[in-house]
């Protein structure tokens, strides 16, 4: 299939939305299928996200997302994020009678009222529903997200899961005494670490994780705008690794004890699965993600009480929680996504494309007289011809 994705959310941003979608493609193009992907990176204007200054969203792009739609003529179209790229991708689909399908993320509603708490919840909610209620299917990370989702009014709901890559995370990166994959990179923290990867945001309930009173050492990777106010109220109590990507990253996810993961808005956690494909069980509360992930595995374990989570961590076999992780596949995921499109039949599909292409056309036809009589008239000027 020719499938086009629109998505407000991609490289060089680096987070589980982004990570989601590249694997995603990238095994449906080894599969065969065509993906032209719309991102906030193709030469838009851009403008730095209110309070994430490293995420940048497109703005007057509805023109260009109608041109490369209408050229690229896809027999699906997906779109990723309730960003303005994905506004313009589902008005234009709602024009020309497109069908499409989205994708729920993350908790955006909750985001918006862990920074913004004068706006209305159910304000957000509606912002959210009415985008993806238009659309011919949602893709949900888990079955519990589904269930919640219909609590809220949400249509066509289907789960669609994460996966994980078993070559970059996998246990044979962890250090060892011979040194055989490295030294260890907590080789100066007392030990056990608890490590927690990700954004470093509000929403994520970092802080509730730096507050446990746990033993040995509390390891923080990755950015965010908490980040220098936290660095600052728990010096000397927390050590805060930076960013870390590929290899490294894998590194920082085996060599810990135990991954804690505090978040309570996210829909999935797809670092809950890479940390144990590395072999390191997860603590996390009992909320969306974890508990579709974690109980009965022995990978982890959920609890409202954190810090007996962490605990109870300690005493897990690193083997079951990589065995665990291999369930994952990242072609699976992108064998469901396929499954989930909805794509058109080819004539139907075809006469659409060429009605769409002639109305461009048209409607670009004032313009381009415009500049033509424009560039004569310079012509003119400069040589009297």
């Amino acid at each position: 299939m020719k499938i086009l994705l629109v998505t407000d959310a991609w490289k060089p941003q680096m987070n589980g939305v982004v990570r989601t979608l590249s694997k995603t493609v990238e095994e449906c193009e080894k599969a065969g299928h065509t993906v032209e992907i719309i991102s906030p990176y193709d030469g838009f204007m851009t403008l730095p996200l209110p309070t994430y200054p490293d995420i940048r969203i497109a703005l007057f792009a509805k023109r260009e997302v109608e041109r490369r739609l209408v050229l690229f003529a896809p027999d699906a179209v997906h779109i990723a994020t309730e960003g303005p790229l994905g506004w313009a991708a589902r008005s234009l689909c709602l024009k020309w009678g497109m069908p499409f399908t989205t994708s729920y993320h993350t908790k955006f509603p909750e985001y918006i009222s862990a920074r913004f708490p004068f706006i209305p919840i159910s304000l957000a909610y509606k912002f959210v529903r009415d985008f993806h209620n238009s659309g011919g299917r949602v893709m949900v990370t888990t079955p519990s997200m589904v269930e919640f989702l219909h609590t809220k009014k949400f249509e066509n709901l289907a789960p669609w899961a994460r996966g994980v890559d078993l070559t970059q995370f996998h246990p044979g990166v962890r250090f060892s005494k011979t040194g055989a994959f490295g030294e260890d990179v907590y080789v100066d923290l007392e030990r056990p670490i608890f490590v927690n990867v990700g954004r470093i945001a509000v929403e994520k309930n970092i802080e509730t994780f730096l507050e446990l009173d746990l033993p040995g050492s509390k390891v923080v990777v990755g950015e965010g705008p908490l980040e220098p106010s936290l660095k600052k109220k728990y010096a000397g109590k927390v050590h805060f690794a930076g960013p870390k990507f590929g290899a490294e990253l894998a590194r920082y996810f085996a060599d810990a004890d135990v991954f804690v993961f505090p978040s309570k808005t996210d829909t999935f956690g797809l670092v809950i699965i890479e940390a144990m494909a590395t072999g390191t069980p997860v603590a996390g509360y009992p909320v969306h993600g974890p508990i579709d992930i974690i109980p009965g595995s022995d990978a982890g374990v959920v609890d409202e009480n954190l810090r007996s989570a962490c605990l109870e961590c300690l005493k897990l076999s690193r083997a079951d929680a990589a065995a665990h992780a291999h369930k994952y596949g990242w072609d699976k995921v992108a064998a469901d996504f396929v499954d989930l499109l909805v794509p058109e039949t080819e004539p139907k599909r075809r006469r659409r494309w060429r009605r769409a292409r002639r109305a461009l056309k048209l409607a670009g036809a004032p313009f381009r007289i415009f500049r033509k009589i424009v560039r004569r008239i310079g012509r003119f000027v400069k040589t009297g011809w």
